[in-house]
């Protein structure tokens, strides 16, 4: 029922910015953004945390107007730090924090633009990328481990800020071309071409590249640290295709293809694979 509900939300949605295209050319075009940029999902209420998040030390980092949490789950002084997908937050950690914990590590997490507890109603890669650099800055991990639009940021983020002390990504379901990302949105609520087209003009104009480009294969190309890439086969959100292109590219990084476990990665076999590389 609630794929059902989806699909007649997105195709109204996309028919609706299609017939106002014709008559207010500018209207759509900021509807088309909007809705690419500004997640529907993900937010926290701070009075209904989850509970493991309440057992944690939270701190907040100001960036400008922006403000995002910091969650703290303290260990030794190995620290790893967790970066979430689109529509989601730090409490999509939680069944891996228990395997994690095993290391003895200060484990970390944020949220990100305008998901969790963090401020803003817009999401974008370059702010995202701005918001790990800042916790980097700060606790000083040595693991970085990123799932979906948060393994492309990670990716983004080291290949902006080469000279940290950053010593292993892990890579679940991310992106490699941004591109594929507007297909996608384009193809699900079936926008008309000149709305695809303004769109990516907009984030050419926004990033100040080339949407191909804004690519994870050249994010990796000249990056010296290890890594882990791992993509699920019945991945309907990104291509497994997408995790192979950033494995190709990525020298020093093992590439390992799970299957039935869609986007959401979620899996003890997983999680001991993801152990084992950056402890073992």
């Amino acid at each position: 029922m609630e794929k059902i509900i989806y699909f007649l939300f997105t195709k109204s949605l996309g028919l609706y910015i299609n017939l106002i295209s014709f008559l207010h050319p500018k209207k759509a075009n900021e509807l088309t953004y909007e809705y690419f940029s500004h997640p529907r999902e993900g937010k926290l209420d701070r009075e209904r945390l989850p509970q493991f998040l309440h057992e944690t030390l939270t701190e907040n980092i100001q960036i400008g107007n922006h403000r995002f949490p910091v969650y703290i789950w303290q260990g030794n002084e190995t620290k790893i730090l967790l970066i979430h997908g689109w529509e989601s937050n730090a409490s999509r950690w939680e069944s891996f924090l228990p395997h994690l914990k095993k290391s003895g590590c200060t484990i970390i997490a944020i949220d990100a633009p305008a998901h969790g507890l963090a401020t803003g109603k817009e999401f974008s890669i370059p702010k995202y990328a701005e918001f790990i650099h800042k916790t980097v800055e700060k606790y000083n991990p040595l693991y970085l481990i990123g799932h979906s639009i948060g393994g492309k940021t990670c990716l983004y983020y080291k290949y902006l800020y080469p000279n940290d002390n950053i010593e292993k990504m892990v890579i679940l379901g991310a992106p490699s071309d941004f591109k594929i990302l507007i297909k996608n949105y384009v193809n699900i609520l079936s926008l008309n071409s000149r709305l695809a087209s303004n769109l990516e003009k907009n984030y050419m104009e926004r990033y100040k590249k080339k949407l191909e480009d804004f690519s994870s294969r050249k994010f990796v190309t000249n990056l010296k640290i290890k890594g882990l890439i791992i993509h699920d086969v019945d991945d309907k959100v990104v291509s497994i295709n997408e995790g192979k292109k950033i494995a190709e590219a990525w020298k020093d990084a093992k590439f390992i293809e799970t299957k039935g476990l869609g986007h959401s990665m979620h899996d003890d076999v997983l999680y001991q694979n993801i152990y084992t590389f950056l402890f073992e």
